[in-house]
């Protein structure tokens, strides 16, 4: 009877994730804030560029949205279930692979009709979907530094590269730019995963200097880094949108 109760007290294993079940499961996998804040990094690059070509860009966010917004949150799911779907295993594999090809059709397109440098970039991104989020090399690139450059760094440097078929200062400097803000997401989002997914309970009480106190909850633990998490997520978005503004 406890467990049970613990069970229906539990909180959602992420605050965008809806009630579980049916297609309310395929929304929750595609972790729609983190998407768009990460496909922000997409459109800042290729907006860095000296001439932005609005359909090449265009193709370029939705081979990201495949491959990162579905295919490698298909995979994270697929290993360990951290956002408790009930969606079969063989439908994830089957929209991780479907995906990941789908986003390497469109890059292959890109780089005939662009630049062939998008190649490699391709082939890259093909990588790092399984390598990172199956933890595949031993875990090496699963690591804070590891999502950072995969889903910060680089989409910065892929989108400006279809655009100019070059690399400048100025994707670089928006790209480490892109890192360190991913990397503050994972430290924030660490501590909410932890609480959400795997703490129990929460006991204690904070004393101020006048004498009160506070009790210790989990979701007086949760509310600063999440609604930090929140206005980065929103405040990403809205630099990506003030560049596409500039250069329409």
């Amino acid at each position: 009877m406890g467990d049970s109760n613990r069970l229906l007290q539990a909180p959602r294993p992420a605050f965008y994730a809806l009630r579980g079940g049916g297609w309310r499961d395929y929304v929750t996998l595609l972790h729609l804030p983190y998407t768009a804040w990460h496909l922000a990094y997409v459109v800042v690059g290729g907006c860095l560029a000296p001439r932005v070509d609005w359909s090449t860009l265009a193709l370029t966010v939705a081979a990201f949205a495949l491959a990162m917004g579905v295919g490698a949150h298909a995979l994270d799911e697929l290993d360990g279930r951290p956002l408790r779907t009930a969606i079969p295993a063989g439908i994830l594999v089957g929209l991780a692979v479907s995906s990941v090809a789908a986003a390497a059709a469109i890059g292959i397109a890109v780089a005939v009709d662009r630049t062939l440098w998008i190649l490699p970039l391709v082939a890259a991104g093909v990588v790092l979907v399984p390598a990172y989020n199956l933890s595949l090399l031993g875990g090496r690139i699963h690591t804070d530094l590891g999502f950072a450059l995969a889903w910060g760094a680089f989409p910065v440097l892929t989108a400006f590269v279809a655009q100019s078929g070059t690399v400048r200062v100025e994707p670089l400097l928006a790209a480490a730019w892109a890192t360190l803000l991913s990397l503050a997401q994972r430290r924030l989002s660490h501590v909410v995963r932890r609480l959400r997914r795997r703490v129990v309970a929460v006991t204690g009480e904070v004393e101020h200097d006048d004498g009160t106190r506070e009790p210790l909850t989990r979701e007086s633990l949760i509310e600063a880094p999440e609604a930090a998490l929140r206005l980065l997520t929103a405040a990403t978005v809205l630099a990506a949108a003030a560049l596409v503004a500039l250069r329409l």
